[in-house]
């Protein structure tokens, strides 16, 4: 998982408040580690009832703050010293009580007071008994949270450590993570808006069978992912997947084709940019049977009609966007894609071998655009998809 394009170390506060949510906190300041992030634990004495300072100092390789009062800060202000040598502040989990102290102004203790001084973005991650989280009160000071700017994550739905079900549960460590991580992402597409499509689409033969491809999404959902990162507003146009859906965006399910091109065509005349990166399938069955198709013989003949290119009409539009093809070939890659951008009349086109890619959580990729070649190396999905979006964002701004 770890995050090549963030070349310098960030610096996060972590703080985490009373409640047995308090334990993600552990696997929060691993991944954050990970992804080279500096994280500087500050808990409250609630959260030590239900982790131990230890676990984060170890965790961290940095001293836990939790007392107003520590006289290891020399000049007595460890919230003001504390809190400006960060990036950003995350609470998490943050308690009924710590939103209220938040929401309106309290600081009786390091974590409060530190988060009322701060000059940082602050992120809250809220995690409590779903009753709570339903009381008016609670929702009254979310909204002033919200208000005052402050990102309130979460929180999520799901059985909780009373035993009952709702919610309430703070979102999990891997989550409020990527949340980080595309907050520290360069914002190369701030307010654009952005058209992806992703996955493969199925075309019905009857009742209970159809032609579809591998494809696994991923790519696209990464591209998805890191496009939001780059600060872009996001539409995912998805074919059927096994993925979650990327954090902050808007996501169509689809199932064929010509369900994608019908979406494509509703959403594409408020886009900047668009790009093309499901594996659409080429082929339809000329007639579709309402019913499962009996074996009838030995075999069958299937006619098969084409499917429209999407892409195609995208960049045909009198005034298209920026669009962005994909090329999955399995020989001839770079003629292909050579020949595939001319004939779409697109600016910039990714290509790949689709049997060194399909399926993988890893990828090469080569561009080709108006100056020529460039080489992605073989990288995680994500860290090529943002690879992608700088590349995009160069040419976007010519």
């Amino acid at each position: 998982m770890a995050n090549t394009s963030l070349l310098h170390a960030k610096r996060l506060l972590l703080g985490l408040t009373g409640g047995i949510a308090a334990y993600k906190a552990a696997e929060i300041a691993r991944l954050l580690i990970q992804e080279n992030i500096d994280v500087q634990p500050v808990m409250t004495k609630s959260a030590c009832r239900f982790v131990g300072p230890a676990t984060l100092q170890a965790l961290t390789g940095k001293m836990v703050f939790s007392d107003l009062w520590d006289d290891r800060i020399a000049n007595n202000m460890a919230h003001i010293n504390i809190s400006r040598d960060v990036d950003v502040i995350l609470i998490a989990p943050a308690s009924a009580d710590f939103i209220a102290k938040l929401a309106n102004g309290f600081a009786n203790d390091l974590l409060s007071t530190l988060c009322l001084a701060r000059d940082c973005p602050l992120f809250v991650a809220p995690a409590m008994n779903r009753q709570m989280w339903e009381n008016p009160s609670t929702q009254r000071n979310l909204t002033l949270l919200r208000r005052d700017g402050v990102i309130i994550l979460g929180p999520a739905e799901g059985a909780q450590a009373c035993g009952e079900t709702g919610m309430g549960r703070m979102l999990e460590a891997q989550e409020l993570v990527k949340v980080i991580l595309s907050f520290f992402q360069p914002k190369l597409l701030q307010n654009k808006r952005v058209l992806i499509t992703a996955g493969p689409t199925y075309e019905a033969i009857d009742a209970i069978r159809g032609i579809t491809n591998l494809s696994s999404g991923k790519m696209g959902y990464s591209i998805a992912r890191a496009a939001q990162e780059a600060g872009a507003k996001v539409t995912l146009i998805s074919g059927p997947v096994c993925l979650e859906s990327p954090f902050g965006i808007t996501q169509i399910n689809i199932v064929s084709a010509q369900d994608m091109l019908v979406a494509v065509k509703k959403e594409i005349s408020n886009v900047d940019i668009f790009i093309s990166a499901a594996a659409v399938a080429d082929f339809l069955p000329a007639k579709i049977s309402n019913q499962k198709i009996k074996k009838v013989g030995k075999n069958i003949s299937l006619k098969l009609v084409s499917n429209p290119d999407i892409l195609e009409y995208a960049a045909g539009l009198s005034k298209p966007p920026f669009c962005v093809g994909f090329a999955a070939e399995t020989e001839n890659l770079e003629k292909n894609a050579k020949d595939k951008r001319i004939k779409k009349k697109i600016p910039l086109i990714a290509a790949n071998l689709a049997q060194d890619t399909i399926g993988s959580d890893e990828s090469t990729l080569i561009l080709f655009d108006d100056k020529g070649k460039h080489l992605l190396h073989k990288a995680p999905k994500i860290v090529q998809a943002r690879r992608l979006i700088n590349h995009i964002s160069l040419l976007y701004k010519k």
